[in-house]
């Protein structure tokens, strides 16, 4: 009782701890990509290769670029429209140093720049930078280079002009942090592919390269059919009940819609749903809606 008596009379005001900028993503990264082990490792490439595919859903982005390094690092480079770097107005800093830095800083809130947008939000971004040893930004925009470097969330120096160029888009390198991710820095090529494939058939606009300089390993996804071709790759091999897929395509109240099945003679069922991108493993209200309305039609048929 008495050791209970002196945690109460020492908890007062000034024991609050008020952790500020990327500080509290450090000190509790498990908050904000679900553990420190392989999963939460390569969680930081996929909100990186997120706001590429954002640059895609809004007409931008055709073409990503994911290697990785000999060296463990990560290069994800897009050509989509570049970070801004020009001053924010009420923050005073690049817009790049202020999404690198800042969390909930992004374009992605009211709307205008993205309709709909996957990944953390403007969170993620700034997430990966950190929990990395380093980063380094590249951006290709309005003719010029611009490059920052970054060390575990800090930047180590202002925006550099690196001269002219005629590409556009965005390149990010960056090396996961030993200090935070304990159990492995390594990314498995095999992780990675199944995310690369994925988002290739949700994205048919989008070319998406995957190399490994360790390994000699690499291939290009790319969809023309999208979903309709990701239900042909998960029948493959499969005896098919009707041979060609039921594709429906809606949109109302700017919300776009796509739905493809077929029925094949194994018992099991499959449905892989999204929003964004993004899987909804525990299904939601659009799964719910998908069954009771393909149950309707099916009960009115028979």
């Amino acid at each position: 009782m008495k050791n209970k008596d002196k945690i109460e009379q020492a908890y007062i005001s000034k024991q609050i701890k008020v952790l500020s900028g990327l500080t509290a993503v450090r000190k509790r990264p498990a908050m904000y990509i679900g553990n420190t082990s392989t999963e939460g490792l390569h969680h930081l490439v996929y909100e990186v290769v997120d706001n590429s595919i954002d640059e895609t859903l809004v007409g931008f982005c055709t073409f990503i670029k994911v290697i990785i390094k000999e060296d463990g690092c990560i290069v994800v480079e897009d050509n989509g429209r570049g970070i801004p770097v020009d001053i924010h107005p009420s923050e005073g800093i690049p817009g790049l140093e202020l999404i690198m830095t800042r969390l909930h800083a992004g374009g992605k809130f009211d709307h205008q720049i993205y309709k709909v947008s996957g990944g953390l939000h403007g969170v993620g971004v700034s997430v990966v930078n950190a929990l990395s040893e380093f980063l380094e930004a590249e951006v290709y925009r309005d003719g010029s280079i611009y490059r920052q470097s970054y060390r575990r969330g800090e930047p180590v120096g202002p925006i550099e002009s690196l001269g002219s160029t005629k590409k556009r888009g965005t390149k990010i390198t960056f090396k996961p942090d030993s200090q935070i991710f304990k159990e492995t820095i390594e990314f498995q090529y095999d992780i990675l592919q199944a995310r690369m494939r994925e988002l290739a058939f949700l994205n048919p606009s989008v070319k998406i390269y995957l190399e490994d300089e360790k390994t000699g390993r690499s291939k290009e996804y790319h969809y023309k059919g999208g979903i309709i071709s990701f239900l042909e790759y998960l029948n493959k091999n499969k005896e098919l009940i009707h041979e060609k897929p039921v594709y429906i395509y809606g949109e109302r109240n700017q919300v776009k819609i796509e739905i493809a099945f077929q029925y094949n003679q194994t018992y099991s069922e499959r449905i892989l749903s999204y929003v964004n991108n993004i899987r909804t493993k525990e299904g939601g209200t659009h799964v719910v809606g998908f069954r009771s309305a393909l149950t309707k039609c099916i009960n009115k048929y028979t």
